[in-house]
């Protein structure tokens, strides 16, 4: 149970190590990264910049590899790698969010409402990247009110409604189920 952002209830761990009580930075040493809703990055400094940022609590080392493969994900960040980062569209800033976070090589991604305000093209790039980080091996979890999109990238479904959760199985029966199907997909 999560009561105004403390656990009230329960315990969060990662490989059986408790990171609900540890700070920010050592939830990144364990393996867990974020990219919050709003993107949230560092608008005075430059793309290149931010991902450096996002290496910095968990790995400083092979730095240009890790450049590289996160400017492979998102091309247009290495084009813009000198920029900085506020003048960046919506949905670049959304790659440049995500890219920062798999900076750290996190073992658990999660990722709330990735889509939110992108456009069609932008909303398939970030959900390849989920499909690609997952197939590596990387735990992803998503939060995302596109329900479609969600169950299609997912393995697992929660579904809930007013912070309660209503169902839960395989993504794809739920994205088959006629209940899901009426009333989140539109059908």
């Amino acid at each position: 149970d999560v009561h105004r952002g403390k656990i009230s209830k329960g315990h969060v761990s990662i490989d059986e190590q408790p990171i609900d009580t540890r700070h920010a930075p050592d939830v990144v040493r364990a393996g867990v990264s974020q990219v919050m809703e709003g993107r949230r990055v560092f608008v005075e400094f430059t793309v290149e910049e931010n991902l450096r940022v996002g290496a910095y609590t968990r790995n400083r080392v092979n730095m240009a590899e890790k450049l590289e493969r996160v400017y492979g994900m998102f091309p247009i960040l290495k084009d813009r790698r000198s920029q900085h980062a506020g003048y960046l569209s919506g949905g670049e800033q959304q790659m440049l969010a995500m890219a920062r976070a798999l900076m750290s090589q996190p073992k658990l991604l999660i990722l709330d409402e990735p889509s939110m305000g992108l456009s069609p093209v932008l909303t398939e790039v970030i959900f390849k990247v989920i499909d690609k980080v997952s197939k590596e091996g990387i735990t992803v979890v998503l939060v995302e009110q596109n329900a479609n999109l969600a169950l299609q990238a997912a393995d697992r479904g929660y579904v809930m409604d007013s912070g309660n959760m209503i169902m839960t199985g395989n993504a794809h029966d739920l994205l088959t189920d006629p209940k899901v199907q009426a009333a989140y997909l539109g059908a």
